[in-house]
C-alpha cells in the first residue's frame, strides 16, 4: 500500500509544475491567462492530493520509521492546504469572474498577506521536515539513498518557487523519482529489522 501511495503522489508532485500554465504573471493579461484556466485548478489540485498522500504513505510505515515523521508531516499539511486552496480555487474564481483590473493586487493580497504567507511558509517546512525524519530513520540502512532523494524533493519545496518553470518541472522529477524510489525501497521486507527507527 504504502508503494502506490508514493507513486502516486511523486506523479501528482510532478504534474504540478508540468500541466500548470506558465505565463508572466507580473502582468495582468499574463495572470489572467494562467488563472482563468482549468490547467490551473487542476495542477494546483494535483499538489494538493500529492500533500495528502504522502503523510498517509509514511503513516503505512509506522512500524519502520515510527510515527514521527507521519504526524510531522500531517501538521505540515494542514498549515499547506488552505494556501493551496486560496490559490487554486480563489484566484482561478476572481479570474474567471472579469476582475480584471484588480488581479494584479487581488493576487498579491492572497499570496503575500503576513498569515498566509507565515502558514505557508510554516507549513512547507514542516513538511519538509517530516520526509527529513523518515530520512533519518533509515539513515544507517541500506535505503538511505533513496530516503536522502525524498528527503530532498521537499526540503526544495520552498526554494523552486523562485526558480524559472524549467527548473521547477526539475523539481518535479526529483520529488517523482524520490516518491517512488522511497516507496519501492521501503516496501522491501528487509526495512522491517527497524534499524534506525524513530
Amino acid at each position: 500500500m504504502s508503494r502506490v501511495l508514493f507513486a502516486l503522489s511523486g506523479l501528482l508532485f510532478l504534474l504540478y509544475p508540468a500541466v500548470r500554465p506558465w505565463h508572466d504573471e507580473t502582468t495582468v493579461a499574463g495572470a489572467y491567462d494562467s488563472m482563468s484556466s482549468q490547467a490551473w485548478v487542476f495542477s494546483h489540485l494535483f499538489a494538493m492530493i500529492g500533500f495528502i498522500l504522502v503523510p498517509l504513505g509514511l503513516l503505512a510505515l509506522r512500524d519502520r520509521l515510527g510515527l514521527r515523521p507521519a504526524v510531522t508531516a500531517w501538521v505540515g499539511a494542514g498549515l499547506t492546504l488552505p494556501y493551496y486552496g486560496a490559490e487554486d480555487f480563489g484566484l482561478h474564481g476572481i479570474a474567471t469572474t472579469g476582475a480584471r483590473d484588480t488581479l494584479l493586487a487581488t493576487a498579491d493580497a492572497v499570496r503575500f498577506g503576513g498569515v498566509p504567507a507565515t502558514m505557508f511558509a510554516a507549513g512547507l517546512l514542516t513538511f519538509g521536515a517530516g520526509a527529513v525524519w523518515a530520512a533519518i530513520a533509515l539513515w544507517r540502512t541500506e535505503f538511505r539513498y533513496p530516503a536522502a532523494l525524498f528527503a530532498l524533493g521537499f526540503a526544495l519545496f520552498i526554494p523552486q518557487f523562485y526558480l524559472p518553470p524549467v527548473a521547477r518541472i526539475a523539481h518535479g522529477v526529483i520529488v517523482f523519482a524520490g516518491c517512488v524510489w522511497f516507496g519501492l525501497a521501503t516496501a522491501q521486507r528487509r526495512v522491517l529489522s527497524g534499524q534506525g527507527a524513530a
